[in-house]
């Protein structure tokens, strides 16, 4: 499992890429697949400074996303200058990337670049997506309801008159909701096809493998049985993702889904999901980095940013610092979390008939003592 923050750690210098550097790439005579590549590798270090600061947020699906929702943003959304309620909308179903949204959002202007020093606090940026915060089309609420979100953004428009584009970004394991797939066949029986879904395929859910919950077959075929086009490519391959969405624009009758595959942790070697070892739960779904895996992944995120802008020639990147806000703890705590799987298995080992049914939550709700000591009494159930 990764190291996550535990300690004070207050004098922690976290480092960010000013919007003057996101501005300098933007205007640089590179080719558009350049550009992207560029900026996201900037947006990573920049998701990794909002979150270390917050002393919490998702790194792992934050970072699966950030080519995708880059490409989106410098390339695919029309009228953005106009605002939030004329342009074409994005928004993430899955929710938990809502650093690396913001991210790429203050390295657009679309957000103020003070709030990049303002997650998770008060009168900043909220943990999870939501509609106050501009171009924020659509809170998260209950997984799975965001392709029906879509189809309500869709219809409206189409009452108005008026015509915008809807990307939609799900997460793999959010496609265990029955409400996703409900969504699907009216979308395609109403000929919406100003949606177009990107399933963020990273192959983790939460804290563990997809597969190890509850295995999702072949997605394509899925989609294909409920009427909708569907596209395969690589998340992380700024040229394939360049290449799919181009030839979606030939489908005119019938909304679209990109199966995108991503690894979750992306940018990071050891927050990367495949480096995972087997039993482990992955360690990098929510909460900050601890110190040394802090330095270490921005290492390696300035090491590759750094790379990009000097084959694009575009010379030194600049950084700039900040000392970690001081994280206030209560004088007491008791850890519900701790006593509730002690008496939990306690109960397990007096009543034989007890079982443990979980809903992808086995690390948040002390599942795990419970799971190994008594797992034919243990059901996981996904999301």
């Amino acid at each position: 499992m990764g190291d996550l923050q535990t300690d004070q750690g207050e004098a922690l210098e976290l480092r960010f890429v000013p919007v003057a550097e996101f501005e300098r790439l933007r205007a640089a005579r590179v080719s558009p697949v350049d550009r992207v590549r560029a900026f996201a590798a900037l947006a990573r270090i920049n998701t990794l400074y909002m979150i270390a600061g917050a002393w919490s947020g998702h790194i792992g699906t934050s970072f699966s996303s950030l080519e995708i929702m880059s490409w989106l943003f410098l390339n695919e959304l029309r009228d953005l200058d106009k605002g939030p309620a004329a342009c074409d909308i994005f928004f993430s179903s899955k929710g938990h990337d809502a650093p690396a949204l913001y991210s790429v959002l203050i390295g657009l202007g679309l957000l103020p670049a003070d709030k990049l020093h303002e997650l998770r606090r008060l009168h900043g940026l909220p943990g999870h997506p939501h509609v106050e915060t501009p171009f924020v089309q659509a809170n998260t609420g209950s997984l799975g309801m965001g392709i029906s979100k879509a189809k309500g953004m869709a219809l409206a428009n189409r009452a108005a008159g008026v015509e915008r584009r809807i990307f939609v970004l799900t997460g793999d394991g959010e496609l265990q909701e029955g409400q996703l797939w409900e969504s699907l066949g009216s979308a395609a029986n109403r000929g919406l096809a100003e949606i177009v879904a990107i399933v963020d395929h990273n192959k983790i859910q939460s804290d563990t493998w997809v597969d190890a919950v509850s295995r999702l077959g072949d997605v394509g075929a899925k989609f294909a049985a409920f009427g909708w086009h569907v596209a395969r490519c690589d998340g992380h391959d700024v040229a394939a993702l360049e290449r799919t969405l181009r030839a979606l624009d030939a489908v005119r009758d019938t909304p679209k889904v990109v199966i995108a595959d991503t690894v979750k942790g992306k940018g990071v070697s050891f927050m990367e999901g495949p480096a995972m070892k087997a039993g482990d739960l992955y360690g990098y779904h929510s909460g900050a980095p601890g110190e040394e895996p802090y330095t270490r992944g921005l290492g390696e995120l300035l090491s590759a940013a750094e790379d990009l802008f000097e084959r694009l020639g575009l010379g030194p990147l600049a950084t700039e610092t900040r000392l970690r806000n001081p994280r206030r703890e209560p004088r007491q705590t008791d850890n519900l979390i701790a006593a509730y799987e002690r008496a939990l298995v306690a109960q397990g080992e007096r009543n034989p008939r007890l079982l443990a049914l979980d809903a992808d939550l086995i690390k948040d709700c002390g599942l795990i003592p419970f799971s190994k000591r008594f797992p034919d009494r243990f059901i996981e159930c996904g999301i």
